[in-house]
């Protein structure tokens, strides 16, 4: 089956503070392009959107760099419990799981689940789940977040979250834990999916739920997906994802829909971002943090929203 469309990508490796730090730039633009590249190529050979986006999702959470999957922030009992959700805006499907430890990709339970009557499990669900698979035990702590917990408890939890991008450099000097990595695809047949995971902000309170495994913060349609990143409370308070996917699955255009949304968090003072597609091909991106770290392949060229500090709240192209 031949292509019918031009397919587009955009991924996200969260949202937060700035990026200044040795090399920290550069690294993390490396990560990005890494994953633009071997993402996009399979969508250029035929792969399908929930295809590339959990492949894309893969990559990212086994990236130590993020906060998903390997590096995923411990939480105020010093473990990893992390959430994921992919949603086939052709089928209209969402899956997700929530809280769930020792995997190493939790976007691939999530697309295990798309086939299950039950599509949304939680901690002990997603445990149980895990077993049931034979999905190998795996440790996803890193030296680095390790380190940051410890630090962290020393000073008695004092910060509600932990660093946004794990590098050696910017343990210091990145205090925003919007660490959420998320990948939307438009493959060749015209088909929509999106895909978020993440490890949460770190130091939560145990069972904490975050907006990656909500509609809030991953939700796509025939007409358009959306991945948030940011203060998941925010995403969620906002219901951000959907209320952008849907604007547009009514009529909106991408750009409208994401600015009128970005414009009522801006007023509403929440922290955010999100990166979005819609099905004529239209990427946009936004943000009310300071950085987002998103990269894009508009079917010719590759970008990044790296230094974009324009003071504009979207982008579009």
């Amino acid at each position: 089956m031949s292509l019918q469309v031009q397919p587009k990508l955009i991924i996200h490796g969260g949202a937060g503070s700035s990026l200044q730090g040795k090399g920290g730039l550069a690294s993390v633009r490396r990560s990005l392009h890494t994953v633009i590249q071997e993402v996009y190529s399979l969508l250029i050979t035929g792969a399908t959107a929930p295809d590339a986006v959990v492949r894309g999702c893969q990559m990212l959470e086994d990236d130590p760099r993020f906060n998903a999957g390997t590096g995923s922030v411990l939480q105020s009992d010093g473990q990893i419990r992390m959430s994921a959700s992919l949603m086939d805006g052709t089928s209209g499907r969402f899956s997700g799981v929530i809280n769930v430890a020792r995997v190493k990709n939790p976007i691939e339970m999530a697309l295990f689940l798309q086939n299950s009557p039950d599509r949304v499990l939680s901690d002990y669900g997603s445990s149980e789940l895990a077993r049931e698979l034979q999905i190998p035990s795996y440790n996803a702590l890193t030296d680095l977040r390790l380190n940051e917990w410890m630090q962290e408890r020393e000073d008695n939890f004092k910060r509600t979250m932990a660093g946004v991008v794990a590098e050696p450099e910017m343990a210091e000097s990145s205090h925003a834990g919007r660490g959420t990595i998320g990948v939307v695809a438009l493959d060749g047949y015209g088909q929509l999916a999106a895909g978020t995971s993440t490890g949460g902000k770190g130091f939560e309170r145990i069972g904490r739920v975050s907006d990656s495994a909500m509609p809030a913060g991953n939700y796509a349609t025939q007409y358009a997906g959306v991945s948030c990143t940011g203060i998941g409370e925010d995403i969620i308070d906002e219901c951000l994802a959907a209320k952008i996917v849907i604007r547009v699955s009514d009529g909106m255009s991408l750009k409208e829909a994401m600015l009128r949304s970005f414009t009522e968090a801006s007023k509403n003072e929440r922290d955010l971002g999100a990166i979005a597609l819609d099905a004529t091909g239209a990427i946009s991106y936004g943000k009310t943090s300071e950085v987002l770290l998103a990269a894009y392949h508009n079917g010719d060229t590759i970008g990044d929203t790296l230094e974009w500090n324009d003071g504009e709240l979207i982008g579009y192209c």
